[in-house]
């Protein structure tokens, strides 16, 4: 049976766990809209609950498991993109801790502090992916990892990455038992340009946010570098600076094959 309308509960409870941060993780289920959003989640182990999918947008065979068929009219209304295709999934997150990371011996690391914006974490981990950066934590956490705006700006790319929420003395004890180098971002004179680093072996970057910069808590315990700049501005955003990194790290990298 096609539902047709916006009261229907399933489509209340949908239009929740898309605008609620409180109401996902109270339920411990997320919304994932769009077709090559759906196949990365799928592919990456995470378990459906269920999907909602409008036949005369999405045209194709319908995905395995509990299916909704909605009216056009109705699916207009509950997709959260304004360009969409005609699937939205209902998902039970992963929560694993960063004991379960096992890393490699030449294992590179982003960390971010206190990330608030959901359209930065979304570009930081499309960067991280791209690059091969082998996990993303996240420390002081304002933004919730499954939130619509993070799968959509990662465009799925959270599903395949290792990513992690963890106190800063949680993070600064894994590094240290696990032999990283610890680099950071910020101003200072002692600032050493981030190409003159070598980041073959076991290393991590840490980024402060875009407003206050770094916490003192890493200011004294590890090397700092910069993003060499040549115009009169002196900061970036903070997924451009990550991106930026990541890449050098991936350059510094591919040296060696």
């Amino acid at each position: 049976m096609m539902i047709e309308s916006l009261h229907n509960d399933k489509v209340k409870r949908l239009v929740r766990l898309s605008s609620d941060n409180r109401f996902r993780k109270k339920s411990k289920l997320f919304c994932v809209e769009g077709r090559q959003e759906n196949k990365r989640a799928l592919s990456f182990g995470f378990e459906p609950e269920s999907f909602f999918v409008c036949q005369d947008i999405y045209g194709d065979t319908l995905p395995q498991g509990e299916v909704h068929l909605v009216s056009k009219k109705v699916y207009e209304k509950i997709a959260y993109r304004s360009k969409t295709e005609g699937i939205i999934g209902i998902y039970t997150p992963k929560n694993e801790s960063l004991e379960h990371f096992k890393p490699k011996k030449d294992s590179s690391v982003i960390i971010v502090e206190s990330v608030e914006k959901p359209g930065n974490l979304g570009a930081i981990l499309r960067s991280c992916e791209a690059f091969g950066i082998d996990a993303l934590i996240v420390t002081d956490a304002r933004a919730d990892f499954y939130n619509p705006n993070v799968i959509r700006s990662s465009v799925g790319c959270l599903f395949g990455m290792n990513i992690y929420q963890e106190t800063n003395e949680e993070v600064f004890h894994f590094l240290q038992k696990e032999g990283y180098q610890i680099f950071s971002t910020y101003m200072s004179e002692k600032a050493e340009d981030i190409s003159q680093k070598d980041y073959t072996k076991k290393s991590a970057i840490i980024f402060g946010t875009e407003h206050s910069g770094i916490g003192k808590y890493w200011m004294d315990k590890t090397d700092n570098v910069l993003i060499p700049m040549a115009g009169s501005i002196d900061s970036l955003n903070l997924s451009n600076a990550v991106a930026i990194c990541c890449y050098e790290i991936l350059r510094q990298k591919k040296r060696l094959f």
